[in-house]
């Protein structure tokens, strides 16, 4: 029997053992929905903490559900560790770690080049390698494929490889990692087939083949940068209709009603999570090997980094309207997590809105109910329960992440002056006692 036709039979069967390395955002609900499925799974990470939990059934993902992880891991059918020499009980593993930016806006793969190298030591015959982080079009190629192939066995016929971007979107009620499609990109045709037919064991979403790893890789980039692009001009159309008079989320409600050819997008305090704000530059640093340059990326960009600082301006105008300055005043922000419903901070605009406002001299507290407590730069702040003492003693309250367990008509009754950025007083604004003025 090949080593295509083995492995294939164990997908079929069940009888595959699955590595997921790295238990965070797109690793632990990817090892959830695989052993729900009835693999066997083992995850692999660095951190001992996340270790740890996993192993006792403790969930610390917003899209996991509880009881599935303690029942999984009391099943026997999920397991964590730090030792990557365990890799080699695995049949198949897939590599979801951070792909994150260095200070010069460049892709930093070394967690991804990590993960390889930790992998190729155990690498055996029949063993299936997927990327699923987020990275430049050439990566699984260019550097995965490589490290792979330093142990003498080669792709295609001795392992396979494949690309397959996760889409996870945190808080999503509708679309979680069992119901969203899949792309997948092999380095040959049999990569592409088996790695295909892992996920569709799983997956309810559709399994879509394309022909390359870098297709895959540049579509992920492709949906992200849509969306990065579209978040940038209802962010400029914010700017310019504030300085016009015009209320810009009416503006996005009234073209919202045309039935083709407009989706609607909307403002906000700037981009976050580790998706939109930072995929693009991937494509942008790639460019470059290509003497090409990606202007309305990187003008996209500008105008969305450019949002905090609008709202530190715009809040500095609503205070001098009540003649007291930046300096000093007490502001409460309502939210820290990047989007509504989450605990994740990660790149949230809300912690750039904070550091301007400390270094200004001004006093803040933030709620959030998702949060108990974050960091900017090395410090670490604790989130405060949303209370009417906390909004009355507030110069300005803002509205930073509309979460829904907000007590929105607690907020309009006890705050004297209100900066809602996300328009989560829709409707409501004639219950406010104080002023009211929006992004």
């Amino acid at each position: 029997m090949s080593q295509l036709s083995n492995l294939m039979e164990k997908i079929d069967s069940k009888k595959a053992t699955i590595g997921v390395v790295g238990l965070g955002y797109v690793g632990l609900p990817l090892a959830v929905e695989k052993a729900k499925a009835g693999y066997k799974v083992i995850g692999f990470d660095v951190q001992d903490t996340k270790v740890k939990m996993v192993n006792e059934g403790v969930n610390y993902i917003g899209d996991v559900v509880n009881e599935e992880l303690s029942d999984l891991v009391g099943n026997g059918l999920i397991s964590a560790t730090t030792d990557y020499s365990f890799i080699s009980e695995v049949d198949t593993v897939a590599i979801c770690v951070p792909t994150p930016l260095d200070k010069h806006f460049q892709p930093d793969t070394s967690y991804v080049e990590n993960s390889a190298a930790e992998i190729a030591k155990q690498l055996h015959p029949g063993m299936l390698v997927v990327l699923e982080s987020t990275t430049y079009p050439g990566t699984t190629e260019e550097i995965i494929k490589p490290i792979l192939e330093e142990t003498g066995l080669k792709c295609g016929e001795d392992f396979f490889l494949a690309y397959s971007p996760e889409r996870i979107d945190p808080g999503n009620k509708k679309f979680k990692t069992k119901n969203t499609p899949k792309v997948v990109g092999g380095i040959t045709e049999n990569c592409t087939k088996v790695a295909s037919s892992l996920y569709s064991h799983f997956l309810e979403g559709e399994v879509h083949e394309v022909s390359s790893p870098a297709v895959a890789e540049m579509e992920k980039i492709h949906e992200n940068t849509f969306r990065h692009i579209n978040i940038a001009l209802a962010n400029e159309m914010a700017l310019l209709c504030d300085r016009m008079g015009i209320d810009v989320w009416e503006v996005i409600d009234a073209a919202a009603t045309k039935p083709y050819g407009f989706m609607p997008f909307y403002p906000g305090p700037g981009l976050g999570g580790h998706c939109i704000p930072i995929d693009p530059y991937y494509l942008t640093w790639k460019a470059r090997e290509f003497n090409y340059h990606t202007r309305l990326i990187e003008l996209a960009g500008e105008i969305n980094n450019s949002m905090p600082e609008y709202v530190v301006n715009k809040s500095m105008q609503i205070l001098n309207q009540d003649k007291k300055p930046l300096y000093g005043s007490n502001i409460v922000v309502l939210g820290v997590a990047y989007k509504k419903d989450i605990d994740d901070v990660r790149e949230s605009p809300i912690l750039d809105i904070l550091e301007m406002f400390s270094q200004q001299g001004a006093r803040f507290e933030v709620a959030d109910p998702h949060v108990e407590q974050f960091k900017i730069g090395e410090k670490i702040v604790e989130t405060k329960e949303l209370s009417k003492d906390l909004l009355e003693n507030a110069d300005l309250v803002i509205i930073g992440t509309d979460h829904s367990l907000f007590d929105y008509d607690l907020i309009l009754d006890a705050s004297k002056v209100i900066l809602d950025t996300r328009n989560a007083l829709k409707g409501k604004i004639q219950k406010a006692n104080g002023a009211y003025y929006k992004l």
